[in-house]
């Protein structure tokens, strides 16, 4: 054999042999731990999105949550992360049934909807209820995901779902979660006018004008069952998993519907967490001790509480 010169090609430092080049004639290779071999490389989850008002279609991956989703989609079309208000998913229209939320289906096409006009609107509360649904984005913004039939804001033409509220009475709840939202405007003086300052999602030429449906759909806000998804979390990486079971998503939807009527907030994936602590839960005071340790800033009310665990647990009760 002959010896690879000075400047010849030469094997990297402490790297595998290949072919026996490099090694002295007669000089056995020594014996060594055997190496493991390297996992093998998970598949790139990659996701095609576009912005919901038109834009060519783009492509994102490697987020673990909502924050970090909105930064890649802005990264693509070159705006500012907090130009965008929601997403919906595989329909560009303000759809509050195919909010994106904290799931993803891998065959999902993201639909981005930014920021269009700014409005505001003075509001006398004559009644104790506005007929408000309050949702958020998981970055900051809290929106209109329903309006009630023959409410005080359904009285409004200019206040629509899907607008995001950006301040009450010049005080502004940019980073205010849903629910604290919706504390504010509840805890409101009755025969007293209000502003809301409102921001509207930026519309194509075919939907300007549109004031988007406020009624309920089974499943409103889920991915569909059976299929696989990337659950995005708080903290920690993002995990695929299965979608939820059929009996599953229909607790998540009762469990959904009882935080509106309590609350005045919407929050399928809230839902969803409220139904697995509700699971491994075996009586109410339990579910109430393990939901004040997790989700302590509610302050869920005892009756609440007990009307999840019946509803999640004796559904037919």
């Amino acid at each position: 054999m002959q010896r690879v010169g000075r400047h010849g090609r030469q094997p990297p430092e402490g790297g595998p042999m290949e072919n026996g080049v490099g090694q002295e004639p007669g000089t056995p290779e020594p014996p060594g731990p055997a190496v493991p071999r390297a996992a093998r490389a998970r598949p790139r989850l990659v996701f095609h999105t576009q912005l919901a008002h038109g834009s060519p279609t783009g492509r994102i991956e490697g987020f673990t949550n909502v924050k970090e989703l909105y930064a890649k989609i802005a990264e693509v079309f070159d705006i500012s992360p907090t130009e965008i208000l929601f997403c919906t998913l595989n329909t560009h229209k303000v759809d509050m049934q195919k909010l994106l939320g904290g799931q993803i289906g891998l065959e999902d096409f993201i639909f981005a909807h930014v920021r269009g006009e700014t409005k505001e609107v003075e509001v006398t509360k004559t009644e104790d209820a506005l007929g408000l649904t309050i949702t958020d984005n998981g970055a900051g913004y809290a929106f209109i995901k329903r309006i009630k039939e023959g409410s005080i804001i359904n009285r409004l033409q200019t206040v629509c779902v899907g607008d995001s509220i950006e301040a009450i009475n010049d005080h502004t709840i940019v980073g205010c979660r849903h629910y604290e939202v919706a504390r504010m405007l509840r805890e409101l003086p009755r025969a007293q006018p209000f502003t809301l300052r409102l921001v509207q999602p930026k519309k194509a030429f075919d939907m300007i004008g549109q004031r988007t449906r406020t009624g309920k759909s089974p499943g409103e806000g889920r991915v569909a069952s059976g299929k696989e998804t990337l659950r995005l979390r708080t903290q920690g990486p993002a995990v695929l998993e299965e979608g939820p079971s059929p009996s599953e998503e229909e607790a998540a939807q009762r469990v959904d519907d009882l935080l509106e009527s309590y609350m005045g907030i919407r929050d399928s994936e809230l839902a969803s967490t409220m139904v697995e602590a509700a699971k491994g839960s075996p009586s109410v005071a339990q579910l109430a001790q393990g939901l004040d340790s997790v989700l302590g800033e509610f302050a869920f009310p005892q009756e609440f509480v007990a009307e999840v665990w019946a509803a999640v647990c004796h559904p037919k009760g």
